[in-house]
């Protein structure tokens, strides 16, 4: 039998057959969960879909929560679910495993999920935080905070070169 073996996730393809390892669903990553981990997720999901309009699905290991941007997400993992949530400042919490720099004006923080109980203020407080970031962010773009084209730079730079004075030669 001809074929191989997929490099991401390992399944064995036969010859000419079609196959997207990066198509995936929520039920997919969350079936083999325990009930402990299930209750979480679904205690996560429910906090998440009561902020109100968003995009949810599952992008290769991962569900996104996304408005305008993803601003959570959830990895399942084998004893946790691991959520990253997008927020404009630094929180120090016991909660927080770790602090990465997502851009200029997000910083996600990734927290380790074990029991339902777990997802309750200060976390679904967190996850409110990040849902309304989207909006801020987007107010202010509008109000001229978005950064400059390139072209819009060397315009700018042409006329404060224009403006300066310039030396009388006698």
């Amino acid at each position: 039998m001809a074929g191989r073996e997929c490099y991401h996730c390992k399944q064995w393809i036969e010859e000419g057959e079609e196959h997207n390892c990066w198509t995936t669903t929520e039920k997919a990553l969350t079936q083999d969960l325990s009930e402990d981990l299930q209750d979480a997720w679904e205690r996560l999901r429910e906090t998440a879909v009561s902020f109100g309009d968003q995009r949810i699905y599952a992008s290769h290991n991962s569900i996104m929560f996304s408005r305008k941007s993803c601003y959570f997400f959830v990895r399942p993992k084998r004893s946790f679910l691991e959520l990253c949530v997008f927020l404009g400042r630094e929180l120090k919490a016991p909660q927080v495993r770790r602090i990465d720099r997502a851009s200029k004006s997000k910083v996600v923080h990734v927290i380790q999920i074990r029991h339902r109980d777990e997802v309750e203020a200060p976390i679904t407080n967190w996850l409110q935080e990040a849902y309304e970031l989207n909006d801020t962010l987007a107010s202010k773009q509008a109000a001229g905070g978005a950064r400059p084209t390139t072209q819009d730079r060397s315009k700018a730079k042409k006329a404060k070169a224009a403006r300066k004075p310039t030396k009388k030669r006698t």
